[in-house]
This record gives structure tokens, sequence and C-alpha cells, in this order.
């Protein structure tokens, strides 16, 4: 019998031919396939969407080589490669094109491949009217146009997002808005459609690199799925295409979308990838989110984008005011109630048509207006904090050395990123604390926590990447302590540099809730270990926690370490104590 090899991978090949026998039959049934290869070629050059496929080599490669996510596929460098402030330009410059993680950078890149040959399509690689090329020869030419002018757009708009969001941010996503905010414009029930499409190649791309799966209930520490969400940044981009793409509606006097389905297409896209989700950071890792507010927002800017695309060029004030100046300014003034026909001599019937000012404002130029004032008010608060350094005070306690970075542990500090400006609203405030590994970069102006004390706690190992273009460090953080029974835990951590292992934080005594024997049993954090100490609080007695199957007695009572769990044994009597802390 023929045996497979196995190294074979049989289910991803034939998932491969499956796709591929089924995507040319439905290719080949589709009687229309001639005229869609017709319209790609009239748009695009050779009907490839070279600009998209430059731009997402383009984030590939600084994943991969400015990262280091060649050689460390899941563990990229991430730090110093967000967008901390306007001080730190290496951060504005890679935040927008940079990624925390292969599942991050994957599914921006669908993303792209999904939302963007909309754009360059519509945008076209060559000039619908001479206007587009009035400013030069090479304008027209379309393999500038795809191979440079696209993708350099394409930067601009990632830089920006960087520019105006709160930081500090990292990740392709606010350039996916802007390319989905412009191809609703043009395109607003194909866009949502085509989150579908991103759907089965995410799908795609996890069956053939992980075709099977075998999985367990287990615990996890898990943060609110949309407290990981820049929707700021999200936002921002979403505007930002859409502005675009009215722009080059107005310029090139293109079709403008039907109004319901361009309130349904960007009410459906914003909701689906959760733009809603307005959420504020509590410190510790409580969030509040503000669902009900985030929900209201969407529909605004859905009635906002839609009126910017589709109201009419009539003077706002003449629809405001027409009804009143049918009954009113077209009446005869004999007192026989009698209307005016085709509004009498001219001038009744005017309402002042011929006036400047606001008379003259649109509909949609009224919407425009508010669409940028939105965006405004949501960039502003950008500008404030990344104008202002967010490297923060001195770091207390014990802390390790890498390079221009200092990491350390501590416990209810004030949070360096976000209190960078005191300000009060809605019940929050920027003045929050917070606990955990902490980075710190004053010539880089950063300030960070990295790992909360609720995951370390989880965990009780985690690693911390620092590092900047061409180099990388990392930073071990481990937790090793005691849980008190009914009573808080006795917890030292320590970071490990090169080998290095450099205590940095030991947290306060804990008591265990069982008295022994008339004696408190309470169990001391110290820089090297851990100490156990026995009697009343002004009179105690202390030794080293006993190592396992060891056994130490303090005021007649035993203390033997068991398992990992410390027993007391006092006339015959055994308690448990505490019990070492374990991780999952």
């Amino acid at each position: 019998m023929f045996a497979v090899p196995p190294w074979l991978p049989l289910s991803q090949l034939a998932l491969v031919a499956v796709a591929a026998v089924c995507l040319f039959v439905a290719w080949r049934l589709d009687d229309r396939r001639a005229q869609r290869v017709v319209a790609l070629r009239s748009r695009l050059l050779y009907g490839v969407p070279w600009g998209t496929l430059v731009s997402t080599l383009f984030v590939l490669a600084v994943y991969l080589f400015v990262q280091g996510g060649f050689d460390y596929w899941y563990r990229p460098v991430v730090v110093p490669f967000r967008a901390w402030s306007y001080l730190y330009p290496t951060g504005i410059l890679t935040a927008a094109f940079s990624h925390s993680g292969a599942g991050h950078l994957i599914g921006n890149l669908v993303g792209t491949l999904t939302l963007a040959p909309l754009v360059e399509y519509t945008w076209g690689h060559y000039p619908r009217s001479g206007r587009e090329t009035a400013l030069s020869d090479w304008g027209s030419d379309p393999r500038v146009r795809a191979f440079l002018v696209f993708p350099a757009a394409v930067g601009v708009v990632g830089v920006l997002t960087a520019l105006f969001s709160v930081g500090p941010i990292i990740g392709f996503s606010g350039v996916v808005f802007a390319f989905a905010g412009f191809a609703l414009v043009y395109y607003p029930l194909t866009t949502v459609l085509a989150l579908s499409a991103s759907s089965v190649v995410d799908l795609l791309y996890d069956s053939l690199f992980d075709p099977t799966t075998v999985a367990s209930s287990r615990e996890a520490f898990v943060s609110p799925w949309w407290a990981q969400i820049a929707i700021q940044g999200h936002a921002i981009g979403l505007l930002t295409g859409a502005l675009l793409a009215l722009w080059l509606v107005e310029r090139r006097g293109d079709d403008r979308p039907a109004a319901l389905r361009l309130w349904t297409g960007v009410l459906f896209f914003s909701v689906s990838q959760s733009l809603w989700a307005v959420y504020w950071y509590r410190g510790a890792d409580s969030y509040v989110l503000y669902r009900a507010a985030g929900l209201a927002l969407v529909f605004l800017l859905a009635t906002l984008v839609t009126a910017a695309a589709s109201a009419g060029d009539r003077p706002l004030f003449d629809q405001v005011g027409a009804s009143v100046r049918d009954r009113t300014a077209d009446i005869l003034g004999d007192g026989s109630g009698r209307r005016l026909r085709n509004g009498g001599d001219g001038e009744a019937g005017s309402g002042g048509r011929g006036r400047g000012g606001l008379r003259a404002v649109t509909g949609r130029q009224v919407a425009v207006a508010l669409l940028l004032v939105g965006a405004a008010s949501i960039t502003g608060p950008a500008v404030a904090v990344n104008m202002v350094t967010t490297a923060g005070e001195e770091l207390p306690g014990e802390s390790v050395q890498v390079r221009g970075y200092e990491v350390t542990y501590a416990e209810n500090v004030t949070n360096g990123m976000v209190s960078v400006l005191e300000l009060e609203g809605f019940g929050e405030s920027t003045s929050v604390t917070t606990s955990g590994v902490v980075v710190r970069n004053p010539g880089r102006n950063i300030w960070t926590r990295e790992v909360s004390k609720g995951r370390l706690a989880f965990d009780g190992r985690s690693a911390v990447r620092v590092g900047g273009v061409g180099w990388r460090e990392t930073v071990v953080a481990n937790r090793t302590g005691w849980s008190l029974v009914g009573s808080n835990a006795s917890y030292r951590v320590t970071l490990v540099v090169d080998g290095n292992v450099t205590p940095v934080y030991a947290s306060p005594p804990a008591t265990a809730e069982p008295v022994v024997a008339g004696q408190n049993v309470s169990i001391a954090a110290e820089e090297e270990g851990f100490r156990l100490v026995v009697g009343p609080e002004n009179d105690t007695v202390s030794a080293p926690v006993p190592r396992l199957n060891e056994s130490v007695t303090l005021r007649g009572v035993e203390f033997t370490n068991r398992g990992g769990k410390l027993y007391a044994t006092t006339n015959g009597t055994r308690v448990r104590v505490a019990a070492k802390e374990r991780y999952q």
C-alpha cells in the first residue's frame, strides 16, 4: 500500500487544488469574464493593481528586515517603531508600516489586498481627462502612476495617520481604513462584500499553515478585545479616504453613489469593523467602553459621508426656506390670497438667490465642512499629546539598562504614556496609575508598560524586546511567589538580560489567615528569595522558606515544604498556610 511521507503536506496541497479548480470553474461559467478583463486592462496596467502589490511588499519588507521578522517571525521588535512623539521621528515614520506580530501583519495585508485594488482601479493607471496630466507629461505614464505615484500616496497617508493618531500607535490598519473610506464613496456595497472576501483569504491562510487544530479548555488571561483596537487611528483613516474620494469625484465629475447605498455601506462597514468601540483606559487592567455613544457616532458618520457625496448643489437656505417663500413671497398683495405664477416679476420669488455669503452655501459644502470639523476634533488631541514627550519621571527602584532603554517592574506608578496632559471629563481622567513591566527611553521619548501586573502574575514569565533599526535585545521578566491561605501573595520580580539576573521588585509581606499555636505566619519577599516570619506583630522570628521536602521549626511550629505547599505542624495538628504560585 502506498504510504504518504510525513513531510508531504497532503491536506494543504488538496486544499490548494480544490480551491484552484473551483475558482477556474466559476471563472469559466462567468459569461462576462471577457468584459471584466477588458475593464481591468482599461484602468490598470496589464490589468494588475501594481501599486497595491508594491505597497504590500513594502510593508512586508519593513516587518521582515526592519523589525527583524525574517529571523523572528512571531517575535518582532515593536517598542522602537511605535509613534511615541513628534520628538521621535523614527517612530512617526515607521509606525504605520510596522506591526506587533505576524497575526497583526497578515490581517492588515489581507485587508490591503482586498480593498486597495478597488481604490487603484477607481483612480486608474490611465488618466481619464487632461486635468489629471496638466502638471507634467510623466504624470500620464501608466508605469509611473502604477509603481510610483500610488505607492507614494499610500506612504503619505500612512505617515499622516501616525502624525494625527493619539500614540503610541503601530500598524497599517489606518491606511487600510483609508482604502475602505475611499472605496465606500465609489462602491459602497462592493466594499462591504470585500470584507467577506478578506474573511475567506484569512481562513485560507489559517488552513494552509494550521490545517488541523486540537484544542481543549484552559484558563486564560484576556483583555477586552475592544481595548486592543486603535479606534481613533481607524477613524482618521476612514475620514481621510472618504475625503480624498470626494475630492476626486468633484475634480473628475464622476457619478455619485446612490445615497441609500452609500449610507448603508458606511454604516455596515463601520459596525462590522467595530468603529463604534469607543473606550478609555482607567488604569491597571480596567477599561470603560462607551457602546451607545460610539454607535451614535457611527450613525452620524454614515449620514455625513452620504450628505457630502450625495447632497445637491442647491443653496441650503433655498431648500430650507423654499416652502416659506412658496407660501408668502409669491402671494399677490391685493388681498385676494391668490399666488403669483412663476414667481411674478421674479423679485419676490428669488428669495435672495443672487446674494452671496451664507445663502450660497450648499448642503454638500456643509456636510464636507462637518466632516472636516470631525476630522479636526479627533486629530487635534493627537497634536497636543504628540508634541509632548512621553518619557515621564524617573523609574522607581532598580532597573536594567540596555543601550538607552531602562526596564523595570513597578506598581501603582503614574502612567507616563497616558498622563501626558492632565485632563478630566465624563468621569474619566488621564491621570491614572499602572503596574507591571515598564520600559523607558528618554532619548527616544518612550514610556510604556509592556507587560501588565495581571499578565505577569498569570504567565509568570514574559519577554520584552527592545532595540532599534538593525539591533534587538530581549529582557525576560520572571515572577516567583507564594500564595498565603486566605490572604494575598508574596512575590518578587527579576529581569534577565544576557544571562544576568537583576532583582527589581519585592512585594510587601503577606500574612496567612490561619493562626497556628497563637502565632501569625507571614512570608516576606527579599532580594535573594523568601523569608518565613512567625510570631506576633512586634515579636517575630524568621528563617528562609524551606526548600522542597525540607522543614524548619520556628516558635515550636514545624513548617514543611511538600510539593510546593507549605504546611505548619504542631501538637499533632497540620494545616496548610501557603502554596508556591503556579503559572500558566
